[in-house]
């Protein structure tokens, strides 16, 4: 059986005679013989609600003391460090393969101190769009999830090969948007301004690819869980499900603030 997210394609939810499949999350982590179904217990949704959980706590607390802490004069120094230690982190994860509770949470908690910064700073201009987003998230996610368990949208090799491109689209644009603006453009190509059409319609795009790899998240657990995925894949789904939730909050957070008079 093969998951549509691409993250987790290949051979991954192959269940062999020797063990568990062999390329989880892109590549041949699982091949290891310590992965084989005979040295670990399969996953469960038990497995993946609690380490997401542990996870998405792990980032609201050092989101909550990075808020409280950090001075407004350190905001940015700080802010700099823990996004390239947070890239770092998942960079690790995601080509090394190596999702365990260590990793994970260590990324949780310094993306937890990006989201914390971004959030304090935000919340200081247009007061009380925190709250909004999160619970836009919160709603997102549920009627996310409400969509996957209808079968309202099926997630197909089609549909993951499309979120995948999408998201690469969003990414480089807001690549060439941050390059722009480096080199003279004070609003980049205006997918990020306020005052253009363009940024409503870009953050709409970014929140609904969010919600798409959430699908594929979704998806990605009810596979492993069905074929006998190992237990340590649960870190894996965790890992995947906050990344999307974060990239869901903090294009919310944007949206709303286009709306919001500055206090």
């Amino acid at each position: 059986m093969e998951s549509r997210n691409p993250a987790f394609r290949g051979n991954a939810f192959d269940q062999r005679a020797g063990g568990y499949g062999a390329q989880p999350y892109g590549g041949a982590a699982y091949a290891a013989p310590g992965y084989a179904l005979a040295a670990t217990r399969p996953m469960t949704m038990d497995d993946v609600v609690v380490r997401g959980f542990l996870t998405l706590v792990t980032l609201m607390i050092t989101a909550a003391l990075a808020w409280a802490l950090v001075p407004t004069s350190l905001a940015a120094p700080v802010l700099v460090v823990a996004l390239i230690a947070e890239i770092g982190i998942w960079a690790f994860i995601a080509f090394g393969r190596k999702a365990n509770a260590a990793t994970v949470l260590a990324f949780a908690a310094v993306y937890g101190v990006v989201v914390g910064l971004i959030s304090h700073s935000y919340n200081d201009i247009y007061h009380g769009v925190v709250f909004q987003a999160v619970v836009g998230t919160a709603l997102a996610f549920g009627a996310t999830l409400a969509v996957y368990a209808l079968r309202i949208v099926r997630v197909t090799p089609k549909f993951a090969r499309f979120v995948m491109a999408a998201g690469l689209a969003l990414i480089g644009l807001m690549i060439v948007n941050l390059v722009v603006h480096l080199f003279g453009g004070d609003h980049g190509i205006g997918i990020r301004d306020p005052g253009s059409p363009l940024a409503y319609v870009f953050s709409v795009a970014a929140i609904l690819v969010g919600c798409f790899f959430l699908l594929l998240d979704f998806d990605a657990v009810e596979t492993g869980v069905r074929t006998g995925a190992p237990e340590k894949f649960a870190w894996y789904c965790a890992f995947g499900l906050v990344l999307s939730l974060v990239w869901i909050y903090l294009e919310i957070l944007r949206l709303l603030s286009y709306f919001s008079g500055r206090d």
